[in-house]
């Protein structure tokens, strides 16, 4: 399989979701500001339940096709000429048939409108495709304006057998791992990987001037569940979950809890997927380092 994925090498993404376990998502969304041409103005939310949404093209240029009834929504995102999509920003996007330089290709149309000139940017969060170069899978999104770099903008995401892959935080000023800050990484911007630690996992996260990882165990003698929440401390215990995120610096005590949201294994027991929120107070003190972790999940 020829693939691009904004990830490091852990552990393998689900193949199949029996129930319970997370699902790939296909989907399509856009908003549209006023005076927009092409959305005019307007909004659209559409999944596979509700259109037929279908993905044609290679690493190279593709494109994204959304039909509910009469309705009709095409999105193009190319790569510069000579080169492949993977995960990343792709700025002062063109239109993308009419893309010169190096610039990379950008063209939303819909309802028979669509723009001469376009302006724009995307960000691809995850990519895939087969042996044959067919795109199997994608997950990302543009903003274009037509005409015009102040134009008002068309803002969208798109997703085909997508599956989520993000750390978020926010940490309260006096917190130490997060220096009080807040931010999000996707596949567009950072690497992820989860690999098995002791009886738990390890999480990583490598992006945008930043290092991350969490380690997280089962209380003793247990498996993670998805659907609870656990009291967390660094190390676990009997009813006590193990938690230690560290980032621009580590606790030597924490304090908290561990909710695990998702979580799905293969057939020996290995999570293959894994979502999770997690509050953790360093040393006692009161400010908190709040996350979110989305590993296919």
């Amino acid at each position: 399989m020829t693939a691009a994925l904004g990830l490091t090498a852990g552990l393998a993404q689900p193949a199949a979701a029996a129930d319970g376990t997370p699902r790939a998502v296909t989907a399509y969304r856009h908003t549209s500001e006023a005076g927009d041409w092409v959305g005019q103005g307007g909004s659209v939310a559409l999944t596979a339940s509700t259109a037929a949404i279908t993905v044609d093209g290679t690493l190279e240029d593709l494109r994204f096709q959304v039909r509910a009834g009469d309705d009709l929504w095409t999105v193009e995102l190319a790569a510069p000429r000579g080169d492949t999509l993977r995960p990343g920003v792709y700025r002062d996007a063109e239109r993308a048939p009419f893309r010169t330089g190096r610039s990379p290709g950008l063209d939303v149309d819909g309802q028979s409108r669509g723009c001469n000139q376009v302006y724009g940017q995307f960000s691809v969060h995850q990519i895939e495709a087969d042996t044959a170069g067919q795109v199997t899978l994608l997950d990302a999104t543009y903003t274009q304006r037509c005409e015009a770099a102040d134009a008002p903008a068309l803002k969208g995401v798109v997703k085909f057998h997508a599956l989520p892959l993000s750390f978020g935080y926010v940490s309260d000023p006096g917190d130490y791992p997060g220096q009080g800050r807040t931010n999000t990484h996707t596949g567009a911007t950072s690497l992820f990987s989860l690999r098995p630690w002791g009886t738990g996992l390890s999480y990583d996260v490598s992006g945008k001037r930043e290092t991350w990882n969490a380690l997280l165990t089962p209380p003793t003698g247990e498996t993670f569940t998805a659907g609870t929440t656990y009291p967390a401390r660094r190390s676990s215990g009997p009813g006590v979950a193990g938690l230690d995120v560290s980032g621009s610096g580590g606790c030597n005590e924490t304090s908290g809890t561990l909710t695990v949201t998702k979580l799905a294994r293969d057939d020996d027991g290995a999570v293959t997927a894994f979502a999770a929120t997690f509050v953790q107070h360093c040393e006692g003190a009161e400010p908190a380092l709040r996350g979110t972790i989305h590993y296919y999940a």
